[in-house]
């Protein structure tokens, strides 16, 4: 496969030596690997943003699960919002109640965008509309910022993993924390590098994060996890414009991330056998929608 680039000190070089956008690179690259126009690769990005925007309208007004397990913590988090006396900051928890906002979409079988998959689909979304209000970007802008976090999405599907089976939940979440963080980066002026130092400082911190949804549905407690890898991402995006610096380089981060999700036990990736869906109550709730019995250990 020819391609502009395979790791991410390869997508710096070309951006610093280009004096390019990352999210240009991976559009001159979807452009190399799909033999489709400019035009039509922005076009569908476009398309995708639309049904990011749609699902956090959707989730902000309230759903339900047909479990029962999530819906209405968007709603409830604008409302704490309008108090006016919250603690993180209205742009923090904007960010978050509408990275919930989506996931209780995807949670209530609605139409969102995977970014990289169903199960961390509101962390990039999220952020994304969430500094909108607090940096004004154009659609373009938008567009570009979804570009971005796809770059760094290459580096890891292609040399890693974003599957919760394959990795835990560190290679969903925490892989859309860590885009979402170098997007934000890229959005606010920092430069290539620094978008780089901001998708480690975040990685670093969800590496080890297990995948352990409770029946075995994308919910408990991936909502939540949404909710915080959002908040890690601006938090990571900060510090990387600040000037902090991953003493790990980001191809080394990503590949530590990889042989974790290979060594993690298989009952803490995807099988609902282990972590959070073990507990008692995770049994309960799992006896309780699919009507069997509680298994005794």
């Amino acid at each position: 496969m020819e391609v502009l680039f395979k790791s991410v000190k390869e997508l710096i070089s070309i951006a610093e030596s280009e004096n390019k956008a990352i999210s240009e690179i991976m559009i001159e690259q979807e452009m190399l690997l799909s033999r489709r126009s400019r035009e039509e690769i922005i076009a569908q990005m476009d398309a995708s943003l639309v049904v990011m925007e749609e699902a956090i309208e959707k989730g902000l007004k309230g759903v339900q699960s047909t479990s029962g397990l999530t819906g209405g913590d968007a709603v409830l988090l604008q409302q704490y919002m309008e108090k006016g006396n919250t603690l993180s900051g209205n742009l923090l928890l904007d960010a978050v109640s509408k990275a919930v906002a989506t996931n209780e979409v995807n949670a209530a079988m609605g139409t969102i965008c995977a970014t990289p998959t169903a199960g961390a689909a509101g962390i990039v979304p999220g952020t994304l509309f969430a500094v909108k209000s607090k940096l004004n970007p154009t659609r373009e802008q938008m567009i570009n910022y979804l570009f971005t976090t796809g770059a760094f999405g290459f580096v890891v599907a292609n040399n890693a993993s974003i599957s919760g089976a394959a990795g835990g939940c560190q290679a969903e979440t925490g892989s859309a924390a860590s885009m979402a963080a170098a997007a934000i980066v890229e959005m606010a002026g920092g430069t290539p590098q620094q978008s780089a130092e901001a998708f480690s400082i975040v990685m670093k911190n969800m590496l080890g994060l297990v995948c352990d949804p409770v029946a075995g549905l994308v919910e408990v407690p991936c909502v939540k996890r949404n909710a915080m890898g959002a908040a890690k991402a601006l938090v990571g995006a900060d510090m990387a414009l600040a000037g902090v610096v991953s003493r790990i380089p980001t191809d080394e981060v990503i590949e530590a991330m990889h042989r974790i999700g290979q060594t993690m036990p298989s009952a803490l990736r995807e099988t609902a056998k282990g972590g959070l869906a073990a507990t008692p109550t995770g049994k309960r709730l799992e006896a309780e929608i699919f009507g069997t019995k509680v298994a005794n250990d």
